[in-house]
């Protein structure tokens, strides 16, 4: 292939990839919420059901786990097992884990008892923490225990020295499916975090509104949900997996919370779309992605009582969670599909050719992903990374 024109080449390399704003880079995705605690200690956090946790309230309860986990030997970069189901305790679970210097690793109490005894050990982490009920898919295990629920768990009354994590320092490791062969554990620091959902420009969160959780804390959609809310000051409440499974119920429980933002698997908006088209016509931000978007069922969400802004959202684990998007306003009788769209903030993308040249425009290659958004790579599998 011969060599790009001079101009082309800039255009690919460099215009095309001016994504860059200001974020906070250099900071823990908890010092991020601490000092969001500190501009609204009174707003609703985190909701479910008839339960919630102030700002403060949440940040109260999780230094009091971090003070536990650090009395462990939880520090920068030690991994922590954390398998609960999605409920308020989950997140004072996150950010307790965050705040003692470690990463947390995302254990799905729906999966197999097999695949989590592979992911505790692969991780080799030191500290589950858990709840009773979910004791027995660990019973083989020597790992350190901290029960959420139990109720003559001592209270820490010293303050274990604190350790002092970074941008670059690992916040999780979220394991990929294993449908490729054996499930990979990808690294995820507390930058990539903060460059998905602080200042970002295919979604802007903000304090007056509320963002729905409805994916499962080993999915990497939850990291938008979670973290998109908490770090800009907004209400994040717990959808159960009944209510997704029904657009009435669903329907209500955008209404009764009053629901602004809201991430849903491709496949699930598929269903739902089927089905009551209207039902998120009170939504501002309708974000998708885990799979090809569906030009049909976009098309019929589009036409019926849409949302204000339905987004396709596109991306990798390894680029934690969204590296494109592109925002869904028209879908033409005769589309088959939906475009990925242009790079999030702070994102950075190439389409090159099998020798990683620069492919001219129009021309088919692979796309490469780079910049903050980037995973730090696998976790024990260096050769892969």
């Amino acid at each position: 292939m011969n060599e790009l024109p001079e101009a082309e080449m800039r255009q690919l390399l460099v215009e095309w990839n001016d994504t860059a704003t200001e974020y906070p880079r250099d900071q823990c995705v908890h010092e991020v919420f601490e000092m969001q605690a500190l501009r609204t200690p009174e707003a609703i956090a985190v909701e479910d059901g008839e339960r919630r946790l102030t700002y403060h309230e949440l940040n109260s309860c999780a230094d009091d786990l971090s003070r536990r986990l650090r009395s462990l030997g939880v520090r920068e970069d030690v991994l922590v097992g954390l398998c609960v189901d999605r409920t308020i305790e989950m997140i004072v679970a996150m950010l307790g884990i965050l705040k003692a210097g470690g990463a947390y690793v995302p254990l799905d109490p729906t999966y197999p008892t097999e695949r989590l005894t592979f992911m505790l050990m692969d991780t080799k982490a030191p500290v589950l923490v858990t709840k009773r009920r979910f004791m027995d898919r660990f019973s083989g295990s020597h790992t350190q225990i901290i029960l959420l629920d139990d109720p003559h768990a001592e209270a820490i009354e010293t303050n274990p020295p604190r350790t002092h994590p970074h941008s670059e320092s690992l916040a999780c490791v979220m394991y990929t499916s294993g449908s490729e062969g054996r499930p990979k554990g990808v690294c995820i620091p507390h930058r990539p975090i903060n460059r998905l959902v602080c200042n970002t420009n295919f979604v802007q969160i903000i304090p007056s509104d509320c963002v729905a959780q409805v994916s499962n804390a080993s999915f990497d959609g939850a990291a938008f949900e979670i973290w998109g809310a908490l770090l800009n000051g907004a209400r994040l409440v717990m959808i159960s997996k009944d209510a997704m499974l029904s657009p009435r119920a669903l329907a209500e429980q955008i209404q009764r919370y009053g629901i602004t933002t809201m991430f849903l698997t491709t496949s699930l908006f598929n269903h739902l779309a089927l089905q009551a088209p209207s039902m998120f016509h009170a939504l501002k931000h309708l974000v998708i992605g885990g799979e090809v978007a569906d030009a049909k069922s976009v098309r019929t969400v589009l036409r019926s009582q849409p949302p204000q802004r339905l987004v396709n959202g596109y991306g990798p684990t390894e680029a934690t969670t969204f590296a494109t998007w592109y925002e869904m306003k028209d879908v033409p009788d005769d589309a088959q599909t939906i475009p990925i769209g242009r790079l999030l903030a702070n994102t950075k993308a190439y389409i090159l050719d099998a020798q990683s040249r620069p492919v001219p425009i129009g021309v088919a290659g692979e796309l490469h992903i780079d910049g903050d958004a980037l995973a730090r790579g696998y976790w024990n599998r260096p050769e892969l990374t």
